[in-house]
């Protein structure tokens, strides 16, 4: 089986972690600093803030703009539920913008359109790792005054014309396992704004600027030095890393063009794609169900996965909520019964993704006929 996704560290990670172990040093401290300080270059910006995951990054970011109840936030609605998990526990309302069926993210002129006077916070998600189209998106938070918190979980090391996402705003990455920097668990916060990123700290540590300095009633969000060991020498290598998923990429969209009813995701103009996912669009045209093309990819050997199901607020903990604005997003509608990833990942040889194109090829053309 070729699977979605595969997490395989390397013995300099076994290295650091032995390492931090021995040191005697385990929770935050030394490793979380030059984690921060690594990741801080990596965006390009003055500040990183390690946190115990991702969810929490987007808590952390919101929690920091003192948001009010009713206070809205601009999102998409196609993207992981933990982006409106933490709106509603930031105490925020969330409302919705549709997308673009070219990078899958939401866009400024949709974004316009769901603007009013409660709207504080506008929160694209970079999502499969191609950022959103952030000159826009800025472009109307300056306009009228909004906030911006980047949902970049899936996007390290994406950028639009050299300049990183999770520089536009507050900036926040996820380090889940199967992201492509991990650290088992675990999130970071990037801005350039001192004053933010220092509420953060204190934020992050039970509200103590020194032991026993309380200065506000705050959290335990921190990372371990254990953690941190894991993702430094990640770091160290990651640009090949990108470099071989867009190298797979390439190689996939090249195989699958001109199958009827397979539409392969491309890189935009302008933009560094991390392709932490290959999502294609399977449309009517491929004459299958999606399930069943799922299925049947599966006893080829070939492992798919579909991110994601349904609308983030189509589940019946978000339904008839105040907090919870929906509307009509009729590209979001359609792509979300679109879209199937194929694996893309660094692991990947030459015959295996051969194997997934034959593959898709196949099943396609038999179900057409």
């Amino acid at each position: 089986m070729i699977p979605i996704t595969v997490v395989e560290l390397g013995p300099e990670v076994e290295r650091s972690v032995l390492e931090t172990l021995r040191s005697g040093s385990i929770a935050q401290g030394p490793r979380v600093a030059e984690l921060e300080s690594r990741f801080a270059e990596l965006v390009g910006t003055r500040h990183a803030i390690a946190v115990n995951n991702g969810t929490t990054s987007l808590v952390a970011a919101l929690s920091v703009l003192d948001l009010q109840p009713g206070d809205e936030v601009v999102t998409s609605p196609f993207t992981f539920v933990a982006t409106l998990n933490a709106i509603l526990e930031a105490g925020a309302t969330a409302r919705f913008a549709d997308i673009s069926d070219d990078d899958f993210n939401i866009t400024a002129a949709s974004v316009a359109e769901q603007i009013g006077e409660r709207t504080r916070v506008l929160m694209p998600v970079h999502l499969y790792g191609q950022i959103a189209d952030m000159d826009g998106i800025s472009a109307l938070a300056d306009q009228h005054g909004l906030a911006i918190v980047e949902d970049a979980a899936q996007a390290h090391g994406a950028s639009l014309r050299g300049r990183g996402a999770g520089s536009f705003g507050i900036g926040s990455f996820s380090f889940y396992a199967t992201k492509n920097l991990t650290t088992g668990e675990g999130g970071i916060l990037t801005t350039d704004d001192d004053v933010l990123a220092d509420r953060l700290r204190v934020l992050r540590n039970q509200g103590m600027r020194a032991r026993y300095q309380y200065e506000v009633a705050g959290h335990n969000w921190r990372m371990t030095d254990l953690q941190a060991a894991v993702g430094i020498p990640q770091l160290a290598g990651y640009d090949a890393v990108v470099e071989s998923r867009q190298a797979n990429a390439r190689r996939l969209a090249d195989g699958l063009a001109g199958i009827p009813g397979i539409v392969a995701p491309r890189e935009l103009d302008g933009r560094r794609h991390v392709w932490h996912q290959f999502t294609i669009r399977m449309t009517e045209e491929a004459g299958i169900d999606r399930e069943e093309f799922v299925a049947k990819l599966g006893e080829r050997g070939v492992g798919a996965g579909i991110y994601y199901p349904r609308l983030v607020f189509d589940y019946e903990p978000y339904r008839d909520r105040d907090d919870v604005l929906v509307g009509s997003y009729p590209v979001a509608q359609r792509v979300v019964r679109e879209v199937v990833s194929l694996p893309v990942h660094t692991h990947l040889s030459s015959d295996d993704i051969d194997r997934i194109v034959d593959s898709v090829e196949h099943i396609v053309s038999e179900a057409r006929g």
